[in-house]
C-alpha cells in the first residue's frame, strides 16, 4: 500500500514570499525615479502616487490570496486521500477491464430490461473475440469462470467484457459489464484520485459503483 500521509504545510512557501518583496520593492524604486524626474513646472498630482500604490497593494493581497487558497486546496486533497485509505484492501465495483488469474470473478451484469436472454462478450488485450457465452438475463452478481468458447480454461490475463441484451433475436444493445476487483493502491494526481486495481487495471475515485469486503 503507498499512500501518501497527510502532512502540515506551511502558508506561504518561502519562494513565493520573497518573489512578492522583490516585486514591491522594485515597484517602489520605479515610484522614486519617477519622482525624482518629473516635471517640476507639471508635477504628478498626488492622487495618481495613492491610485498606484493602492493598485499595487491589492495585487499583493490577490497573490497572497491565491498562495493561501492552493495550499488548503492541497491539504483538502490529502483529507481526501486520507479518507480513502480505508478503501485499499477491499473489492471496488467499476467497468473496467477484468484481471483473471486463478480465481472466479464476480460480475454485475445489466441486462436491457426487456431482455430474455443475455450474452457474455470476452475480448483479450489485443482486442480479439475469445468467448461468447450465455447468460442469465437478470442483474444478479455472476461468478464468471474465464473460459473460452470450447470451455477451456483462459490464460491469465486482462479481458474486457461486454454484455448484449436480446429480446428473442433481436439486439436490444450493448453494455460495458461491471465487476468487483481488490484495491491495492490509491493515487492523487492532477486529474483527481485514482485507484489501481489488482492486474494494474487504473480507474478514477468517482468511477466506483459499490465497495464490499472480500
Amino acid at each position: 500500500m503507498d499512500i501518501t500521509p497527510a502532512t502540515a504545510t506551511t502558508l506561504p512557501t518561502a519562494p513565493a514570499k520573497a518573489a512578492i518583496t522583490s516585486d514591491y520593492s522594485t515597484f517602489l524604486k520605479m515610484l522614486t525615479v519617477q519622482m525624482q524626474n518629473q516635471d517640476p513646472l507639471d508635477p504628478i498630482d498626488s492622487a495618481d502616487y495613492a491610485v498606484q500604490l493602492a493598485t499595487f497593494s491589492g495585487v499583493e493581497q490577490q497573490t497572497r490570496t491565491n498562495q493561501w487558497l492552493e495550499a488548503l486546496s492541497s491539504q483538502f486533497g490529502m483529507m481526501g486521500m486520507a479518507q480513502l485509505a480505508g478503501w485499499v484492501g477491499q473489492e471496488a465495483r467499476a467497468a473496467v477491464p477484468v484481471w483473471l488469474q486463478d480465481a472466479p470473478v464476480t460480475l454485475s451484469p445489466n441486462p436491457a430490461a426487456a431482455a430474455d436472454r443475455a450474452v457474455l462478450v470476452v475480448t483479450d488485450a489485443d482486442g480479439r473475440l475469445v468467448s461468447r457465452e450465455d447468460l442469465p438475463a437478470s442483474t444478479d452478481p455472476y461468478q464468471w469462470l474465464g473460459a473460452d468458447a470450447a470451455g477451456d480454461p483462459l490464460p491469465p490475463g486482462l479481458y474486457s467484457l461486454s454484455l448484449e441484451s436480446y429480446a428473442g433475436d433481436t439486439l436490444l444493445g450493448t453494455t460495458p459489464v461491471e465487476s468487483y476487483a481488490r484495491i491495492l493502491e490509491a493515487q492523487s494526481g492532477p486529474g483527481g484520485t485514482v485507484l489501481l486495481l489488482a492486474g494494474g487495471v487504473r480507474v478514477a475515485a468517482e468511477s466506483i459503483t459499490a465497495l464490499r469486503v472480500p
